[in-house]
């Protein structure tokens, strides 16, 4: 029964091909999925978090009321006899998957899967355990980097152009659902730029919201896993679900690479995403407001609703009421596809912005700009530079002396 239905879905899927003008005929067997099932399954690996659970305070859960800051205060603290303070054990905490890049070790995942991690562990297809570090995080994008150190035999997955995905496509997810290793499941591509908040009308994370959408199976566990196409190539990371019992229930979601790879080759130069902001305040066009706007010349795009001082959008003379269609030549249908291009770009990048005002098309280029209204490299920020000062632990003498248990001391001030 199953054959006879894998039959019957190609069949369609190669009809629907057919139909379309834009995608080339070409024939899909049953080896293709093979193919790149087998060459993909050994990139994807597991990815376990471990932290230690709040509260937990010398093997007690609960903690110690002795412990009480308010206690001490006023009565000192507690002698204690045969009782040393133990450490406290680190717990699973998370489980997802990962996606390697590149042989010396560097996998792509999602940043909700490493969040609040104190250690990571990785788990390769062929069973092999690593210690993982982080070598950067995006929360806008839910992307984080981490890397392993091991020998130069991993396998890498290629990077592939979501931007040449066609929805109706077959694309396999490739992951570890509910900590089931080297699951790999088939779907088409059912949407682009797909912004889950705005089409749910349920509140997003406030980070950038353009995904490939898909009815491959996903779950739990499969968040940081590759989406990959039939020539085994990487289009996207699978990161979220849309169900009303949180399990799988056909619309998958998956962070384009066009975005991945922006914030990989950010991560590994600079440590954090050079971020480009055009510099307005807007609304998706709909039939409503294109009739209490009356506007004309464009049925879809961005309706400016506000354009900010010190921004590209300002130099480019946007005005409140001008639609934006187009970002070099890339055509803007919403929300979605106006994150999607930008953020692929940076600053300092100069792109073509075509708009209409009051019914006539009209274009500009300009150079964009970050949010500080500028071009300049931003730097991750670290403890030194947002408190202005570098630390080192405080030794055995000063502790004596000034009868503290733990602290850092200041080595150096930095001048502003």
């Amino acid at each position: 029964m199953k054959k006879h239905s894998l039959i019957l879905a190609l069949a369609l899927g190669a009809a629907l091909s057919s139909c379309a003008q834009q995608v080339p005929a070409r024939t899909i067997s049953q080896e293709d999925f093979i193919n790149a099932a087998e060459s993909t399954v050994n990139g994807v690996v597991s990815v376990k978090s471990f932290a230690t659970p709040r509260g937990q305070h010398y093997g007690n859960m609960g903690g110690d009321p002795f412990d009480d800051p308010f206690f001490q205060y006023f009565f000192g603290q507690p002698q204690r006899r045969q009782q040393e303070p133990r450490q406290a054990e680190q717990r699973q905490v998370g489980l997802g998957s990962g996606v390697i890049i590149t042989t010396d070790g560097l996998i792509v995942t999602n940043n909700h899967v490493i969040d609040g991690a104190e250690r990571l562990e990785v788990t390769l297809n062929d069973n092999r355990n690593f210690a993982a570090t982080v070598v950067g995080a995006d929360p806008v994008t839910d992307l984080a980097l981490i890397r392993i150190d091991a020998p130069a035999d991993l396998h890498v997955i290629p990077m592939g152009n979501s931007e040449d995905l066609h929805v109706g496509e077959w694309v396999l997810a490739v992951g570890n659902p509910f900590g089931f290793t080297s699951t790999v499941t088939s779907g088409i591509v059912s949407a682009k730029a797909r912004n889950i908040s705005t089409t749910t009308q349920t509140p997003g994370n406030g980070g950038i919201e353009a995904y490939i959408q898909t009815d491959a199976a996903v779950n739990r566990g499969n968040s940081g896993g590759a989406l990959v196409n039939l020539k085994g190539e990487l289009v996207g990371i699978n990161t979220a679900i849309y169900s009303q019992t949180g399990t799988y229930a056909g619309c998958s979601f998956a962070i384009p690479t066009t975005i991945v790879q922006k914030v990989v080759d950010d991560l590994r130069q600079f440590g954090t995403v050079q971020r480009a902001y055009l510099g307005i305040s807007f609304v998706e066009l709909t039939p409503e407001l294109i009739s209490e706007k009356q506007i004309k010349g464009a049925t879809r795009g961005i309706y400016v609703a506000e354009v900010q001082d010190r921004t590209a959008a300002r130099e480019a003379g946007l005005q409140p009421g001008d639609v934006v269609t187009e970002i070099n030549g890339i055509e803007i249908t919403g929300t979605a596809r106006l994150q999607e291009v930008m953020a692929r770009l940076s600053p300092g990048d100069k792109v073509t912005i075509s708009y209409v005002r009051d019914g006539r098309p009209e274009s500009v280029s300009v150079t964009l700009r970050n949010r500080n209204g500028n071009t300049s490299v931003t730097r991750a920020e670290t403890a030194t530079a947002v408190l202005g000062a570098t630390f080192s632990p405080v030794s055995d003498e000063t502790r004596q002396r000034l009868e503290i248990s733990r602290g850092v001391e200041v080595s150096s001030e930095i001048a502003p």
